[in-house]
């Protein structure tokens, strides 16, 4: 009786093959707007992938770490009165030991840069240069002269659109200002030794690098702290990290994960999840009416031939079976071409698209004027999935169609 089945399904197989390319030009059709579809699924999520996953790694990257620790009152006045202490035994313990991959002590106050030509207002930020390089600093961004050596460098580390404002150049100096605990203007000149470049041109023009126990000394504020910035090994995963440095924070302080320090980035990696769903069910279900189509047509020009099976004994149920089996082939072979098609469009431009020409308005959205596509297999996987049970379910309405005729009225109507 297995053996009967077996037979039976193969050649169920063969007789759905051969009515699926009884009219070849209809087929071709539907199986190019399959293929597009899916291609079209597969190829813009891994670009709304690739771009949500650049802007929350650049955002991570500016803040920098997947947690922070302040003064409770310091995000609402970042001023150095809102500063904090060095962490204690227990939570240096707590830093210094898993899940917490790296941590720096840091400065980041608002304070005037002025060269012989201009001044701008800028973030004065004191580093660790060691630690800040472990958290994530790309040493590569460095496009002239050279990042800070150790915690008492003099030197001063600036943005390039910044230079260009200043009128200035490497190897200039400067004076940096900024308040002291007793309010008073302290200030110090640095000599520029090194230039970078953002992902973004607003760090350019906002951002300056000097050591943090020169910057502690310049404002006379001892020891004390605006921040502790810590990495782990997954900024979507930041929840372990979060409860181990905050347990041993203790009340005091202010221990809070990227997702609420940035709350715009993460809202945007929750909502990516969605937006993935509902952008594949809205490209497969504008597919769904051709697909009905077709399906519906090849059945009403089988009418007399379904009465006939039906005459000579075929089951209900088997023509619903073949009809259904016709719809998963033509499915199996438009995701087979759309999910090549998706692999060869993306491969190509994985190491980035650039998008320069559009710069101004990525900046806007927080995103890099460069583009990695992101092609995550959960993608793959939930697009070709869709498809074939959105497809199951538009092909149940054909195929109960073909199933409800009755032999004679069938062959009558042919």
């Amino acid at each position: 009786m297995a053996g009967g089945k077996l037979l039976s399904l193969a050649a169920m197989s063969r007789l759905s093959w051969r009515n699926l390319w009884r009219n070849h030009r209809r087929t071709l059709i539907m199986l190019l707007a399959i293929s597009v579809g899916v291609w079209a699924m597969i190829f813009m999520t891994a670009l709304m992938r690739g771009m949500v996953d650049q802007m929350i790694a650049d955002g991570i990257d500016a803040l920098p770490g997947i947690v922070q620790i302040h003064d409770p009152d310091f995000r609402d006045d970042p001023s150095i009165d809102n500063s904090m202490p060095p962490p204690g035994p227990a939570l240096r313990a707590a830093l210094d030991s898993p899940p917490v991959r790296a941590w720096t002590r840091r400065i980041k106050l608002p304070a005037m840069i002025s060269s012989e030509r201009d001044s701008r207002g800028v973030m004065l930020l004191g580093v660790e240069p060691a630690n800040e390089i472990a958290l994530g600093f790309d040493l590569e961004s460095i496009v002239a002269g050279r990042f800070l050596e150790d915690a008492d460098d003099s030197g001063l580390v600036v943005g390039r659109k910044l230079l260009e404002r200043l009128e200035t150049d490497l190897g200039k100096r400067v004076v940096v200002m900024s308040q002291d605990p007793e309010n008073n203007i302290a200030d110090r000149g640095f000599r520029i030794v090194g230039v970078f470049k953002g992902k973004l041109s607003a760090q350019e023009e906002s951002l300056v690098y000097a050591a943090i126990d020169t910057t502690q000394t310049m404002l006379g504020m001892g020891e004390q702290l605006s921040e502790i910035a810590i990495s782990g090994d997954d900024y979507r995963n930041v929840e372990p990290v979060y409860r181990h440095v905050k347990a041993a924070a203790g009340d005091g302080l202010e221990v809070l994960p990227w997702t609420e320090l940035d709350t715009y980035l993460g809202l945007m990696l929750g909502v990516m999840d969605g937006f993935v769903l509902v952008w594949i069910i809205v490209i497969f279900l504008a597919l769904s009416f051709g697909l009905v189509n077709t399906l519906m047509m090849a059945v009403f020009e089988r009418v007399r031939e379904i009465g006939l099976m039906q005459a000579l004994g075929m089951k209900p149920a088997a023509i619903l079976y073949q009809v259904l089996l016709e719809s998963l082939m033509l499915l199996a072979l438009g995701l087979v071409l759309g999910n090549l098609l998706a692999l060869a469009s993306i491969l190509p431009v994985r190491d980035g698209i650039d998008l320069s020409v559009v710069a101004e308005g990525f900046e806007m959205m927080g995103a890099s004027s460069t583009l990695y596509p992101a092609l995550k297999l959960k993608d793959l996987v939930l697009a070709n999935s869709v498809v074939i049970v959105l497809g199951v379910l538009t092909s149940l309405l054909p195929a109960w169609r073909a199933s409800q005729y009755r032999p004679v009225e069938a062959i009558a109507k042919a």
